[in-house]
């Protein structure tokens, strides 16, 4: 959708997840002058050939990080000034590695204390590209640059040090960007972009949400005889380093119908739980290949015969919450034994007794994941607030409740 607000045309998007970061994101697009219709299983974009237009009021990213990133590449060249804003959550995340990148491209970024959360502030204006190295693997921060980059003067190149996600390049072509993408010897990339690019309107067939399917298959892992199919669900490899993860516990799985959809690799992946899930240490190098899974990665540590560890996970406390400590409080809660590093998490794996309230902190993945544990539970399990869930999944509990989970009515509290 924010592609097709840059674009000059009709971007038609199918199959788009109905979770509330992506009307926020057409909220945006909207506010900055494209005409967003939404019709049965997406939206209709009509964009503004890169000629945004101020945005009347603050513009609203709700809980999504990925939305405000974005976006501030994408009005860092514009002749106005934006301000976002975000829920309790997102006001907590920090936006200074952005405001690097786009302060030594020509705009200014003001948010609140050191780290610079929102509300943030765009001051945009003519731009220069830049060469930048991103200090961490992050596809947010190098996005952002790229689509600065789209309306600079000159090249912008980006260099990412290690494996992290790949739709933007990916998806950029296909809106009739030229892009250079070379591969480095130690798992990075660089990637180069020209000013001046004109985006070209197109359909996208958007496919299934990984970090979605994540916690019904590791569901499934941790059941034995279980099984459990996500249809037609992303396999960019950036994203699916859970399925490996998933093997080398001894969970089985299988993919079937493999095709392409939006320029990403899509299937069904099936995953049947064993009689026994086996300890596993996921490697550091891991990590960027899951990094949104780590809350399902949770449910096979708790059912493993041992101790499983997760390292090289700082990330994960600047999250909607500190994911690390919400993790392993929670896992205490019901009963399991975990222990927070710096930068991991040390499960070990028993027989859940539940009877606990979890403290969602009102992030969406600690929600679900806990959803999913309480089924282990022999006690029921509760929690302080379930509103963040829509954020990304809003018929998660119609699912769980179709796949055996067992609902306790709220006013059973």
């Amino acid at each position: 959708m924010l592609f097709g607000l840059l674009a000059d045309g009709v971007t038609r998007v199918r199959g788009a997840n109905p979770g509330e970061d992506c009307a926020s994101s057409a909220t945006a697009a909207a506010a900055l002058g494209a005409t967003v219709t939404p019709c049965d299983g997406g939206w209709d974009v009509r964009g503004t050939a890169g000629h945004l237009r101020a945005p009347q009021h603050d513009i609203d990213a709700g809980n999504s990080g990925t939305t405000l990133r974005l976006l501030a590449g994408i009005v860092a060249p514009q002749p106005f000034v934006t301000r976002f804003v975000g829920d309790a959550s997102l006001s907590r995340r920090p936006m200074r590695r952005i405001a690097e990148p786009l302060g030594r491209m020509g705009a200014r970024l003001e948010g609140q204390g050191e780290s610079l959360t929102p509300p943030l502030t765009v001051h945009g204006g003519p731009l220069t590209g830049i060469d930048y190295e991103v200090p961490m693997a992050s596809a947010q921060v190098a996005t952002c640059t790229l689509l600065a980059g789209l309306a600079a003067s000159g090249r912008t190149r980006v260099t990412l040090p290690g494996p992290a996600r790949d739709h933007t390049e990916r998806m950029l072509p296909a809106f009739g960007v030229a892009l250079e993408r070379h591969e480095l010897s130690h798992g990075g990339r660089r990637v180069i972009v020209q000013g001046g690019a004109r985006l070209v309107a197109t359909d996208v067939d958007v496919p299934g949400d990984f970090s979605s399917a994540a916690f019904f298959l590791a569901a499934a892992a941790m059941t034995p005889g279980a099984e459990v199919t996500a249809r037609g669900v992303n396999l960019n490899p950036t994203r699916t380093g859970l399925l490996d993860v998933l093997a080398a516990m001894g969970a089985h799985v299988s993919i079937a119908n493999e095709r392409d959809a939006a320029g990403e690799p899509a299937g069904d992946v099936t995953v049947r739980g064993p009689e026994r899930l086996a300890p596993f240490t996921v490697p550091a190098e891991w990590l960027p290949r899951m990094v949104d899974e780590a809350p399902a990665w949770v449910l096979l540590a708790s059912a493993a015969e041992g101790t499983s560890q997760l390292t090289g996970a700082g990330e994960l406390r600047v999250k909607e919450s500190d994911r690390i400590a919400s993790l392993a409080a929670g896992l205490r809660a019901v009963g399991i034994e975990a222990h927070e590093s710096p930068d991991g998490l040390a499960v070990t794996g028993g027989t859940p007794r539940g009877g606990a309230r979890i403290v969602t902190h009102h992030d969406h993945r600690i929600a679900m994941a806990f959803a999913v544990l309480g089924t282990r539970c022999s006690e029921p399990v509760w929690f302080d607030d379930l509103a963040s869930v829509p954020t990304s999944y809003p018929a998660f509990f119609e699912t769980l409740a179709e796949l055996g989970g067992a609902l306790v009515p709220e006013d059973a509290a």
